[in-house]
This record gives C-alpha cells, structure tokens and sequence, in this order.
C-alpha cells in the first residue's frame, strides 16, 4: 500500500472532472441566494454536506491520489469509479439540490424540472432495478481486456468522470428527494426480491478478479516509480477485486435502506388518498377489487328472448 505522504502529496488537474465540479457549486450558491432573497430558510447542515461532503468528496477522487494513480492501479481505479457511482451521488444528494431547485426557480422552472425527471429515461435511471443492472455492467467490463483501455484511455477517462457521477445522481436523487414519492404498487415487491439477488451476484465480479490466475485485462508490463510500494500485475489485480467485493457489498445497503424509505413514502400517501374517499367510494372500490369492474349498460333494454 502506498505510504502516507504519496498519498496526501498527490494531486493532479482533472479538467473533466472541474468542468462538471464549477457549474455544480455555482448552481448550487445561486439556488442558495435566491432562497436567501425570498426568505426562505435553507438549513446550514444540508450547504455544508453539499459542498465538503458531496463535492469534495468528488474534488478529493478526481484530484488527489486516485485522480493521479488510477490509469496505473486497477484497484486504484476500481476505487474511484465506485465511489463515483454510488458514494459521490449519495452525498452530494444529501445537501437536497433537487428541493433547493423547486424551491427557487418558480413555477416555470420547476415545470421545466419536473418535465425533466418525468422523462422516460429519467424514470428508468431512478428505478431501483436499473441502478443495480448498471453497477453490475459496469463491474462486470473490469473481468474483460476493456478494463485496460477503460483506465488508461483519455478519452474513456473524460467519459467516464463526467457520465457515472452523472448515472449516479440520476438514480439516487429522484429516490430520496423530498418531493420524489412513487405509488405502492407491485413492482416494489419485485425490486426488493431483485436487489437481494443482486447483493449476491455483484460480488461475483470482485471474487473472480481475486482468485483468477491470469491478468483479465492483459496488461501485464511493469509500472516505474515508488517501486516499494507499487504492487505487481496479478497483486494489483487482486486488490482490486478485494476492493471490489467490498465496496459492492457495502453499496447494495444504502440502496436497500432507500427502497425502504421509498416505500414508506409512498404507503404513506396512499393511505392519506384512502382516508380522503367517503365511505361509498371506499364501498365501490373494494367492490370493484373483489368482483372486477362492471362493463357500462347499454341503452338497447334487456336482450329478447
């Protein structure tokens, strides 16, 4: 492992990653000026998680010692990459950026706002199933040769920093959001039993990346600099599928307690629609449940014999 001074002496410009940091702290401070101009009063904590928790985790991954090393490691990287789809997105979510937009923009843009997140695509991001398929794709490319390409590449590079922290807040932010409340229906049900699936089947990256005895991705030559800590190949290979099952494992729980969050949102406004509906609609209803819903008469009499 590397020591601690290569560790909080390592620091590069990542310009992908400042094109997408700016605009967001920007954004953020003129929601904040607004609120402030309109009196609306926006809780100190929830700025601070925003820009040290949220952003600077983002900052301290694309900047620091994993911004340097992770074309290098592949646990390195592995590292980054995990933390920018799933840590980065949960952290930033918790400064609530979504409800300090609707709070500000007035009633035009927060349309625009929701017509965004009503989107189809939007929609899919924010289900809980696509989320867990996404960080299994994603973990399942490092058992390929295109592991390879994926951290070295600048092209990949550029992508990859500016699209799965991007995935990441599309999946987490309509889930936890204030206003973001889903009916109960029977696709929850399937979403829980999906997930525990996939809590198991995630790992199944990360462990063949620990026991294979081949480099998956071929790149085998030898890295120059810091030769005392630099691990070889197939070493490095298994730190990261180390890390891997870790952060894998660990990440399915937040998803978890947020599908739980979820549905006890949207219990809770189904039984608020329920209480609302008088006594003869609530009769018609559980009619309609039991025997089905009964086709119009027509206007033609009873049929003749």
């Amino acid at each position: 492992m590397p020591p601690w001074d290569v560790v909080l002496t390592s620091w590069t410009l990542n310009w992908p990653a400042l094109a997408l940091l700016v605009p967001a702290a920007v954004l953020y401070a003129r929601g904040l000026r607004t609120a402030r101009r309109r009196g609306i009063r926006w809780p100190w904590r929830r700025t601070l998680t925003f820009y040290v928790l949220g952003l600077g985790s983002f900052a301290a991954l694309s900047f620091g010692f994993t911004g340097v090393y992770s074309h290098d490691l592949r646990w390195v990287f592995t590292l980054k990459i995990t933390a920018y789809l799933f840590i980065v997105p949960l952290l930033v979510t918790a400064g609530k950026p979504l409800t300090l937009a609707r709070q500000t923009l007035g009633p035009a843009g927060a349309a625009r706002l929701q017509t965004f997140l009503g989107h189809g695509l939007m929609r899919a991001l924010s289900n809980t199933v696509v989320a867990a398929l996404l960080g299994l794709g994603m973990f399942t490319l490092f058992l390929t040769p295109l592991f390879h390409p994926l951290r070295t590449e600048p092209l990949w590079d550029v992508a990859l920093t500016i699209l799965v922290p991007l995935t990441g807040m599309l999946m987490v932010v309509p889930i936890i959001e204030d206003e973001s409340a889903k009916a109960v229906s029977a696709l929850i049900i399937v979403e829980f039993i999906y997930v525990f699936i996939e809590l198991v089947a995630d790992a199944v990256p990360g462990i063949m990346m620990r026991i294979s005895p081949q480099i998956l991705d071929g790149a085998t030559q030898a890295l120059t600099g810091h030769p005392g800590w630099l691990p070889g190949a197939l070493r490095d290979q298994q730190l990261a599928g180390d890390l891997l099952w870790f952060l894998a494992e660990i990440v399915d729980v937040p998803l978890i307690i947020l599908m739980f969050v979820r549905f006890a949102r949207s219990d809770r406004n189904e039984a608020t629609s329920f209480d609302s509906l008088t006594d003869d609609q609530l009769e018609a209803l559980n009619r309609e449940h039991l025997n089905g819903p009964h086709p119009p008469r027509g206007n033609n009499g009873p049929p003749e014999n």
